[in-house]
């Protein structure tokens, strides 16, 4: 009885009994995960440049983020969320970032990204981050994101299967930067590398089009077209 008094009781209530609670909904969604592995040195460099050049801090997440919204203007399967009525294919692309903060993790919403710079994006996430993790981002600020992105490399894990952002139909994650050895041109080199790892509403999305979507994301990142 003394260790058990002991214990710390942390209540499913306030944000994170709502985070419990979306999580147990979304864990019951016929989910597929999908994972590519890609070449990042190239991008990596760009940041660098940009970054510069305009005298920003550039970060992979906001490379991710853009190439993200404009792979998405070509796969709008994947730019959708699931209501009552069918599936919503969104016209505007709204990136949700999971952020985490000492109450739980949240996503709040960066709008029309596609439109967006990387400088913009950068300014965007940095001030919905700081007010989320301060409590202080309004309650809009978390709504109208039509695909999430999350990524945990700096925790120093390889890959995961994030739960789908409901009722957005799809979501990223974003793992670890890796040097590894690749094959280019017949010789083996070391590359840094990214797993991707794209997790989606089997009920909305097949796994062709979310193959194509996740290759083309590749694609465009490996070649830096952000």
């Amino acid at each position: 009885m003394q260790e058990q008094s002991e214990n710390q009781i942390l209540p499913l209530r306030g944000l994170r009994g709502m985070i419990a609670k979306n999580l147990s909904q979304a864990w019951h969604v016929p989910r597929v995960a999908q994972g590519i592995t890609i070449e990042v040195d190239n991008v990596l460099a760009k940041l660098k440049q940009i970054s510069a050049n305009e005298g920003v801090k550039l970060s992979f997440t906001h490379a991710v983020m853009k190439a993200v919204a404009l792979t998405l203007t070509q796969h709008q399967q994947l730019n959708a969320t699931l209501t009552d009525k069918g599936i919503c294919l969104h016209k505007k692309i709204n990136i949700s970032l999971a952020v985490n903060t000492d109450n739980g993790l949240v996503a709040p919403v960066v709008d029309d990204v596609n439109t967006l710079d990387l400088s913009d994006i950068a300014d965007k996430v940095k001030e919905v981050s700081t007010k989320a993790r301060n409590g202080t981002l309004a309650a809009s600020a978390y709504q109208g994101g039509t695909f999430t992105v999350s990524t945990l490399g700096a925790t120093g894990i390889d890959w995961f299967t994030p739960v789908l952002n409901l009722p957005q139909v799809a979501i990223l994650g974003v793992g670890r930067f890796q040097q590894r050895p690749v094959v280019k041109a017949g010789e083996i080199a070391v590359a840094t590398c990214v797993d991707l790892t794209l997790v989606f509403d089997h009920r909305a999305i097949d796994g062709m089009p979310a193959g194509l979507f996740l290759s083309a994301l590749a694609k465009r990142l490996e070649s830096a077209e952000i």
